[in-house]
């Protein structure tokens, strides 16, 4: 009898042990380490300094015809390696050289695909690699992510696939996520004091992912499906009726979106990580050298309400010409024509008494480009015309519109778009959208997107307050630029505010508005005010119109989530200080550590003595300094500080 059990038991130990391997990768620090173990099932965990911060994780991807990625899976080889470059994006994003060092474990599976795992000392992702032939039918993938008892998520909460993606970040006890409860990415986690932020980048092909609630400290991943009817309404909501039974029809041999962790002990480093921008997709633009970061003169948020002039403000030419004497004389890049300037589902048909070629050759005449605003259904189906018309034109960019889907068809709609607009030398900036995904690698062109709940809420709602400001920069801005669209000249205390369309303010002090210039990133930056004010608050645009929007060099001189950061930024040898608080009043203790050897002029714009019952009130001074010089900075109720740092030759 114990002959036959023992004849029975070594087959079933062998079989075991064919199917059930681990396999392991560290950061090149040694700080994060990955487990993948490949049974029944493919599932990994991940730890940082030996502390396990994502204890379950289960991967697969679910083909039509029946046939499970991840499931009963036979290991055909397995290798382990190391890189290291340094990355010079063509638009600078967070640094202009970005380090990309990372270990990388690749798994081959006998059915004809690959698990591509990299460590990074700021976080990890993975993605699948497939070789299948010319094509393959993707019903549904399975990222399913358990985090240890008491983490809490700053959960951005969604309604449904149909979506802006402006969210409030709602700080949430893990445990009460619920399956009703939807998010879409960036979600960031904490779990005994380590921040985990989940995003996914190189979306190419494959709808966008989200998240929702699947059991006790659970969530799984979750994916539009493809459209099978869509009913436009109006102009520009292209609304989905119904989906097919998959999510994707791709090609066979290719590699998928990554599944991104970014890692960070402190909260200061989420501000720092770059981990998005170093796995999209290399640049595809062939000569990228006519690309333009810049500001822009905005005209939908301020309602083109100008005054103090003798013509009736709207969507005319005289209106436009003052919007770009304007752009000239504080030397922004460009002005934007937002909704109103064309006949609505047609991009080619221009309003009466607009004539747009001769609104190109005045701001060229100025040194100022012009970028249109278009919706989205309206410029897929006239690309083609549209470009080549805008081209004529002098056109310098489109501004693309209600986009709000991030299903497969559109994804692609991205790709289409901003090669399109780089054949023609034109920028792109993506409104309506989902969040970055690294695309601004792909195409430097696609210099910033919102996919934010920005600054134009203040026309209708009380979400944007400073805590907002101050939570932003450590979730969505982890993931990419960020078209907030700041630059409020008419500032209100908290007990004061209330939205209004046409003459909006913000909430927050005027300093909290131009540090938002050094903290929040876009190459392609707004001025949102109306022009008129901000002529009547010369000093500020000065300031304004000068700080850089892109940056050599980041430095987080003290942070936390949700409350209050102090970062430093170098374009070339000028360093720039930015600080926000939420409503509470703090002080900031700090040095200037950063700056190397000699002496620096800064100048300073701080919250008035006054700010807390006049949130205009403010300060501006200079002084010398060098790196041991000692600061107090004090801000006020939803305030902020904001310097220039200039080496003194």
């Amino acid at each position: 009898m114990r002959k036959l059990l023992l004849l029975f038991i070594l087959p079933v130990l062998f079989i075991s042990q064919a199917y059930s391997r681990d396999f392991k990768i560290s950061s090149p620090d040694g700080r994060i380490s990955v487990k993948v173990t490949v049974l029944k099932d493919i599932t990994w965990t991940a730890s940082y300094d030996n502390v396990e911060i994502i204890p379950s994780a289960r991967i697969a991807m679910v083909l039509a015809g029946g046939t499970t990625l991840g499931q009963n899976e036979s290991v055909k080889k397995s290798g382990n390696g190391n890189h290291s470059e340094i990355i010079r994006p063509v638009v600078p994003f967070k640094k202009s050289e970005i380090p990309d060092r990372y270990n990388y474990l690749v798994i081959t599976f006998r059915s004809g695909w690959s698990l591509d795992f990299r460590a990074y000392d700021d976080g990890i992702a993975y993605r699948f690699e497939t070789s299948l032939g010319d094509s393959l039918t993707v019903k549904n993938e399975v990222a399913e992510i358990r985090f240890p008892a008491g983490t809490m998520s700053w959960f951005p909460y969604e309604k449904s696939f149909m979506s802006h993606n402006e969210n409030l970040f709602v700080p949430t006890s893990l445990d009460t996520i619920a399956g009703k409860h939807l998010a879409s990415l960036p979600v960031l986690f904490t779990t005994g004091g380590i921040n985990i932020l989940e995003t996914e980048a190189n979306i190419e092909e494959y709808p966008g992912m989200w998240l929702r609630g699947a059991g006790p400290l659970t969530l799984k991943g979750v994916w539009p499906g493809y459209p099978d009817r869509e009913e436009l309404v109006g102009d520009r909501n292209l609304w989905v009726r119904s989906v097919k039974d998959y999510i994707a029809r791709t090609k066979g041999t290719r590699s998928f979106p990554w599944r991104v962790f970014a890692v960070s002990s402190t909260d200061g480093g989420l501000l720092e990580n770059t981990l998005v921008y170093r796995l999209g997709s290399p640049c595809r633009v062939e000569d990228p050298s006519w690309i333009k970061p810049g500001k822009v003169a905005w005209d939908w948020w301020n309602d083109l309400n100008i005054h103090g002039v003798e013509f009736r403000s709207g969507v005319n030419m005289n209106t436009y010409k003052y919007y770009i004497d304007f752009a000239s004389r504080n030397k922004l890049d460009y002005v934007i024509l937002d909704d109103g300037w064309y006949k609505l589902g047609n991009i080619l048909e221009v309003v009466p008494g607009m004539d747009i070629k001769a609104l190109c050759d005045y701001a060229k005449s100025r040194n100022v480009g012009i970028i249109l605003w278009v919706a989205s259904k309206t410029f897929d189906d006239q690309m083609d015309d549209a470009l080549k018309l805008y081209s004529s034109w002098g056109v310098k960019g489109v501004k693309v519109d209600f986009m709000q889907r991030d299903d497969q068809k559109m994804v692609q709609f991205y790709y289409r778009a901003a090669a399109k607009t780089a054949e023609y030398h034109m920028l792109i900036d993506f409104h309506g959208a989902y969040k970055p995904d690294g695309f601004n690698r792909t195409f430097p062109n696609a210099l910033t997107r919102e996919g934010v709940k920005g600054l134009e809420n203040d026309k209708w709602s009380m979400d944007i307050t400073p805590a907002h400001d101050v939570t932003l920069p450590f979730t969505r801005m982890v993931a990419g630029p960020m078209d907030y669209t700041p630059g409020a000249m008419i500032n209100m205390e908290r007990e004061n505010f209330r939205p209004v369309f046409s003459r909006p303010a913000s909430q927050g002090t005027r300093v909290h508005q131009l540090a938002l210039y050094v903290v929040f990133e876009s190459p392609l930056q707004m001025l949102s005010d109306s022009p008129s004010n901000y002529e009547r608050e010369q000093e500020c645009t000065d300031f304004i119109s000068k700080v850089p929007v892109v940056w050599d060099d980041i430095k987080v001189l003290d942070a936390r989530i949700g409350e209050f950061l102090l970062i430093a930024r170098r374009s070339g040898k000028d360093w720039y200080v930015g600080g926000l608080t939420n409503w509470q009043p703090r002080v900031f203790y700090k040095t200037f550590s950063f700056l190397g050897e000699g002496k620096y002029h800064v100048e300073i714009f701080k919250d008035g003595i006054n700010c807390d019952r006049f949130a205009q009130d403010y300060e501006h001074k200079g002084m010398d300094i060098d790196q041991n010089t000692n600061m107090t900075i004090s801000v006020g109720p939803g305030g902020g500080y904001v310097a220039k740092i200039t080496p003194i030759e």
